[in-house]
């Protein structure tokens, strides 16, 4: 049985005081907002009898190197099983092997929400690098995710039609998990975002990180907020903390998502305790709206 609790996110806090320190989140460090402003109830996720974990890596001609994967699988099934598929995208600074906050992938689709076990589903995380998600012109890990991950795992039974596919992100993660559903909406059934790292402008997302973006065109090609009409018909989930330096694009972006997008704001910062309240919610949504 797997049980965190509040003294398991003190390290996933730090997390988002270095990305304030250096520059990528706005606003000024966690630190000197020891008030509670960011306290959240304590969060308990508990799960059943944890399925199978497959790594691997494969080159990846979009971005240009070799990346790594992990596929977790829930309770009774494994390998050659046809299941739905969510793609769990990391943050800025990670990787496939802390994608998600405080769990693995296997225990994550292994969860009891409320007490109850999620639809069969599996998830894989993968390397997409520091690029918040959208093309560069050297690195594009949103044709890895969909040209080359995506048709990888639907060759292993995972999200091969019928069987759908979703999407899922925890801050820049959650930023492009939003733009992949809206560039790919033929393709992605539904999206969960937690604390997306949303900008209302090119000149903010450049004076927070230089990197994020190529150019003011590439931000105007790739804003989810200005682009967030291409989610109708997209089951969408997005919950973000009213504390948290990107809570002001959040907020935009739900005044411009499709009539019946699930949007949810209460107290919290950008922070590992935010982030692990959230993902429970976040995949029970998705196990209904996959399956």
């Amino acid at each position: 049985m797997l049980v965190i609790g509040l003294a398991g996110l003190v390290g996933l806090g730090a997390v988002g005081v270095e990305l304030v320190d250096h520059q990528v989140l706005p606003g000024k460090s966690l630190l000197d907002r020891l008030d509670g402003t960011c306290s959240v109830p304590p969060t308990r996720l508990v799960d059943s009898t944890v399925g199978p974990t497959y790594s691997g890596r494969f080159f990846s001609a979009a971005r240009r190197r070799v990346v790594g994967y992990t596929i977790g699988y829930p309770p009774g099934h494994g390998p050659g099983d046809r299941l739905p598929l969510v793609v769990m995208l990391h943050g800025y600074g990670g990787n496939h092997t802390d994608a998600l906050a405080g769990l693995q992938p296997a225990q994550a689709v292994a969860l009891r929400v409320d007490g109850t076990p999620l639809t069969p589903m599996a998830l894989v995380t993968v390397d997409g690098g520091g690029g918040y998600w959208n093309p560069h012109p050297t690195d594009d890990p949103m044709a890895m995710v969909m040209d080359e991950l995506v048709p990888r795992m639907e060759a292993m039974g995972l999200g091969s039609p019928p069987q759908r596919v979703g999407t899922m992100g925890i801050s820049m993660g959650g930023y492009g998990a939003l733009l992949l559903a809206e560039k790919y909406p033929e393709r992605i059934a539904a999206v969960a975002a937690i604390s997306p790292a949303i900008w209302t402008s090119y000149a903010e997302a450049r004076a927070a990180n230089p990197g994020a973006y190529a150019s003011a065109a590439d931000f105007a090609t790739d804003d989810a907020v200005t682009h967030a009409r291409a989610l109708t018909g997209i089951a969408v989930w997005v919950a973000s903390g009213d504390a948290d330096p990107f809570h002001p694009g959040v907020v935009a972006l739900g005044e411009a998502l499709p009539a019946g997008a699930a949007v949810h704001f209460s107290g919290g910062c950008h922070d590992g305790a935010f982030f692990v309240a959230q993902e429970p919610g976040a995949l029970a949504f998705l196990s209904r709206h996959l399956t």
